[in-house]
């Protein structure tokens, strides 16, 4: 059963008005920051997209997602976005973007399948953003290299939250770990997926946990991912596969380890026809984005989706999403830590 999570003694730093003040500063920073670091202008996003051309990003294959009929198309139905993974990469060859620059937008999603908590909600809302890449740009150097100039953008932004309010400390390192999901694996043998992020964050306080979507050396995956937009399948480093990965933070208030970005290089053409393989999907090429990819009409990129409430969670020591209302009576199902 879903509920929230409360932590002993949890006391709030900051009141409601403080805290509204707080997320309009983080926003207009943050997104202005990351535009700057990565060279990207911002779009405008669709809320909802149209079923069966493959655009919609269907997390892990299993989460439904919203729909409505469209009176004046006969009744096709639309599909409420989960992300804009691929969307994006459409946009960057429809507006002729130039290699090395990309762009960013405001995501708003609806995820129906979602386990209410703490850290999920209905309602998503994340930066979403996207870079044209060159072919030897596909390598886990230059994977690196982004998520550095990402996390380097969270560094200011925690400044910036320190210099408004001196009462939230700092409390992120200066440099953000690396690590494989098997790397990971075999660190901690005899735990799953998400304690051993937790063991491994606890210890170094920001990492990133490369290669996510494939099967590591025990046949069981890290966590799942669509095949037809990151790729988690070329061989990267230390002979291991994946080119995408998640930025994770300790969040102290929580004490567990907390996902505040998804993102990856996307598929080429082999990465994608290998990968819709594994997970038996081939019928997808049948669909608008994949023909387009397959034909090579989409430009190779790098990108991902950057939590908007989870950033401001983060920084303003909330043990809830800021954006969290209760709702169906998940405010009953409240309960207090132990520890």
């Amino acid at each position: 059963m879903s509920y929230l999570f409360k932590p002993k003694n949890y006391q709030p730093i900051l009141n409601l008005q403080q805290t509204e003040l707080g997320i309009t500063k983080i926003k207009d920073f943050f997104q202005s920051n990351l535009s700057s670091e990565l060279r990207l202008r911002r779009v405008t996003a669709p809320l909802f997209v149209l079923r069966g051309t493959g655009v919609n990003d269907d997390l892990n294959g299993v989460e439904r997602a919203v729909n409505f009929p469209i009176k004046d198309m006969n009744d096709a139905r639309a599909e409420v976005v989960h992300s804009l993974a691929k969307w994006k990469r459409l946009t960057l060859a429809d507006y002729g973007i130039e290699n090395g620059y990309g762009i960013y937008t405001d995501m708003n999603a609806i995820r129906a399948d979602e386990e209410l908590g703490n850290l999920h909600s209905l309602y998503v809302d994340q930066w979403d953003w996207e870079r044209v890449i060159m072919a030897e740009e596909r390598n886990i150097d230059f994977l690196k290299m982004i998520v550095k100039s990402i996390y380097a953008t969270f560094l200011r932004t925690e400044y910036l939250v320190s210099e408004s309010f001196p009462e939230i400390k700092p409390c992120l390192p200066s440099e953000i770990t690396f690590i494989h999901a098997e790397e990971l694996r075999r660190l901690y043998p005899n735990l799953n997926s998400k304690k051993r992020e937790t063991e491994f964050t606890k210890k170094y306080k920001a990492v990133f946990v490369i290669g996510i979507g494939g099967p590591l050396g025990d046949g069981v995956k890290h966590d799942g991912r669509a095949p037809d937009y990151d790729d988690w399948t070329t061989i990267a480093e230390n002979g291991l596969a994946g080119l995408n990965g998640d930025l994770i933070l300790w969040n102290p208030v929580l004490e567990l380890a907390f996902e505040v970005s998804s993102m990856g290089i996307r598929v080429n053409k082999t990465a994608l026809l290998r990968q819709l393989e594994m997970e038996g999907k081939l019928s997808r090429l049948e669909m608008y984005f994949h023909k387009r990819l397959n034909e090579g009409s989409l430009p190779l990129s790098i990108g991902g989706g950057i939590g908007q409430s989870r950033l401001c969670m983060f920084f303003y020591a909330k043990h809830i999403l800021v954006k969290f209302k209760p709702v169906f009576g998940l405010n009953k199902c409240t309960k207090t830590a132990k520890n």
